[in-house]
């Protein structure tokens, strides 16, 4: 158990981090992430909420149909990102999810910017829940079969377990997966139920990072942060056309000026995969060079580790545009000895969501 945001957490379970990894990816791996926050936003209408919103996230909110989620990012005026999110259209209002350690700032920032037009709900009375893995749907469809009639990202409410239960199909790990929504006085006796399975297993932190890291995944703090953009980041698909230049609702964000220009004119930096050529990880600050005698470092490392999928070191990392290609060497330092590093296409192991 380790401290983080606040909250005691696991970094591994009985199996260990290498055995849940692998479970997770060939069964189905149970995470407890009731640290994320989850918060309602309401106004006149779900139209009033989404118009609000809009101005705080460069996303389309409008657009979104009922029953859908979709990635979201909150931008500062500099057109860094302040946090990434979930959100949803649950017909009369929103609904979302936050990272833990951003999620204070977040509500404050939520009702500093929206209230009293929107009302902003912290929900500290449900936990949250993640089954992924290829054997998730068919574990959760023994308690409703609804569930195999969900798509990648849609958002229902269903009974598991006894429960009223808000259940979304999508995912941290790459595998196709789950996240439910659940009140806290029912968590245990859900997670009992789903853990009763011969396909479940509880998956801790450790495997969670490798499996998020696998799938090119970002960690906010580590990966983006404030003074990353989306550009930079590589999540430009997360912007949708009618908040891009020339569309329905163009810009009207914090930090549109900078990211609308990214957009159109590319960022001075990008995240990459990066493969060390040997068999030692390159972690998170390993400085990264052009070449192995040049003075100054081009770019770093923001995540990296063993990937156990992939049977070897991997990591992600910032370097400048021009330098970002598939299949360029550079070189990273670790304990003061410059190592190949090949610059690859993300994610590392193949996404499996049902599409």
């Amino acid at each position: 158990m380790v401290g983080f945001a606040g909250f005691d957490m696991p970094v591994q379970y009985p199996l260990g981090v290498m055995q849940e990894h692998a479970h997770t990816r060939t069964k189905a791996g149970l995470f407890d992430v009731s640290h994320m926050g989850q918060v309602i936003l309401r106004g006149t209408s779900y139209e009033a909420a989404a118009s609000a919103l809009e101005r705080i996230i460069p996303m389309d909110v409008q657009g979104l149909q009922p029953g859908r989620q979709r990635y979201g990012l909150f931008t500062n005026p500099q057109g860094g990102i302040q946090d990434d999110l979930m959100f949803a259209n649950r017909g009369d209002h929103i609904f979302m999810v936050v990272n833990a350690a951003c999620a204070d700032a977040d509500i404050k920032y939520l009702r500093a910017m929206l209230e009293p037009d929107i009302s902003i709900k912290h929900l500290e009375n449900r936990a949250l829940l993640a089954l992924q893995g290829p054997r998730a749907e068919a574990v959760l469809a023994e308690h409703h079969p609804a569930i195999r009639d969900m798509k990648f990202m849609d958002v229902e409410t269903l009974p598991l377990a006894g429960a009223e239960c808000w259940i979304s199909r999508s995912g941290y790990t790459g595998e196709d997966g789950f996240e439910i929504s659940v009140p806290t006085a029912a968590a245990n006796d859900l997670a009992q139920a789903l853990l009763a399975h011969q396909d479940v297993e509880f998956i801790g932190l450790g495997a969670r990072d490798s499996l998020r890291l696998e799938a090119g995944l970002c960690l906010y703090g580590h990966d983006i942060d404030e003074n990353t953009s989306p550009v930079d980041a590589g999540l430009s698909w997360a912007i949708q056309r009618a908040r891009r230049a020339g569309g329905a609702r163009a810009g009207g964000f914090p930090g549109a000026e900078r990211i609308l220009d990214e957009l159109t004119g590319g960022a001075e930096k990008k995240r990459v995969g990066l493969r060390p050529q040997g068999r030692a990880p390159m972690r998170e600050g390993v400085l990264i060079f052009a070449d192995e005698t040049g003075d100054t470092p081009i770019g770093a490392v923001t995540s990296g580790g063993f990937g156990p999928t992939v049977q070897g070191p991997v990591a992600m990392g910032y370097v400048p545009t021009e330098v970002a290609t598939a299949q360029t060497i550079v070189f990273g330092e670790v304990r003061g000895k410059r190592l190949p590093v090949e610059i690859v296409s993300l994610p590392f192991t193949a996404a499996n969501f049902k599409r």
